[in-house]
C-alpha cells in the first residue's frame, strides 16, 4: 500500500462516533465507497466524550473554513444527509470532502479522494461550533 502522506489524528466525540458508526453501516449498500471511507475514518479516531472534544475540532454541526489545494478556500456546515443543501453550503457527511473534514482541528491537512478519482488536499482554516440551546455562547477551550 503507498499512500504519500500519513492521514493527521483525528478526534470524534461518543456521540457522534455513535451516530456516525450507525449512519455508514446503513449506508454500505447504498453507497459503498463513501460509506466505507468514513468507517475507515471511524476506526482510526481518537474517541473521546462529548464535552471533551476540543473547540478547533470539526464535528457534526461545526462550520469550517478550509483551504483546497486549488488555492480556493470554502465554509461550509457538516451535515447528516437529511439536512444536506448545498445551496447554504451545508455539506453531507456521506460525501469524500464530509468524510474527509470529520475530526481535523485547525492547521491540519488530508488528501481526500474525490468522487472523480482525483485526489486533492485541503486544509482547516478555522472551526465554529453550532451554538447550544441554553448556552451564553462562551466558546470552550480544549
Amino acid at each position: 500500500m503507498t499512500q504519500s502522506k500519513k492521514k493527521p489524528g483525528i478526534v470524534v466525540s461518543d456521540v457522534d462516533y455513535t451516530r456516525l458508526a450507525n449512519l455508514a453501516a446503513g449506508a454500505l449498500g447504498r453507497n459503498p465507497d463513501v460509506a466505507e471511507e468514513l468507517q475507515s475514518e471511524l476506526e482510526r479516531a481518537q474517541v473521546v466524550p462529548a464535552s471533551s472534544v476540543p473547540h478547533d475540532v470539526v464535528q457534526m454541526g461545526s462550520t469550517v473554513a478550509f483551504q483546497s489545494d486549488s488555492a480556493q478556500q470554502r465554509r461550509v456546515t457538516l451535515v447528516f444527509p437529511g439536512e444536506a443543501d448545498i445551496a447554504e453550503n451545508k455539506i453531507s457527511i456521506l460525501t469524500p470532502i464530509g468524510t474527509a473534514l470529520i475530526g481535523l482541528a485547525t492547521g491540519q491537512s488530508i488528501t481526500w479522494t474525490a468522487r472523480d478519482g482525483r485526489k486533492h488536499e485541503l486544509t482547516v482554516v478555522s472551526v465554529e461550533q453550532p451554538s447550544l440551546p441554553g448556552s451564553d455562547g462562551a466558546s470552550q477551550k480544549g
